[in-house]
């Protein structure tokens, strides 16, 4: 599956609100579209000007939804899924894959370090429709930049 629109991953995003999702590690479950908003917000308030970042921690969790029987092949799937939407680093921070030359990316870390924190922290992480404006920018800056290539 191949996103087209942000509208259609604002869908996606809403529709995950109340599937739940156990960790591997015997964790207690987790709302997938409160995991979302609290791992973007982490990502927010850790790196303010990195939107990409920000938004893989947002979009990360909708492998969960639409491959729900698949949990080693989630990431993959979720990163395929916004790749001609919102880029190659949204979709390489996804995929948890470091980038070119990088032999432990940072970038990749912290995501899974705020992922963790995220289906624990309890804290007011705001509303979905806060990131649209974000989510907008960055698929409209990708779709210029892959009119180019």
């Amino acid at each position: 599956m191949e996103l087209r629109s942000v509208e259609e991953l604002m869908d996606l995003l809403y529709a995950c609100r109340g599937t739940r999702d156990v960790p591997g590690r015997d964790g207690p479950p987790v709302d997938l579209h409160d995991h979302a908003l609290r791992t973007a917000a982490l990502l927010r308030r850790g790196r303010p000007a990195d939107k990409e970042l920000q938004v893989a921690g947002l979009v990360q969790p909708i492998g969960g939804l639409l491959w729900p029987g698949d949990p080693a092949g989630r990431a993959d799937h979720a990163a395929d899924a916004v790749r001609a939407l919102l880029g190659e680093r949204v979709h390489r921070l996804v995929r948890g894959c470091p980038g070119r030359g990088a032999p432990a990316d940072d970038d990749v870390l912290t995501l899974r370090q705020a992922a963790e924190e995220g289906r624990t922290a309890g804290f007011d992480a705001g509303v979905l429709e806060d990131w649209r404006t974000v989510l907008e920018l960055l698929a409209a800056r990708n779709s210029r930049l892959g009119a180019v290539d």
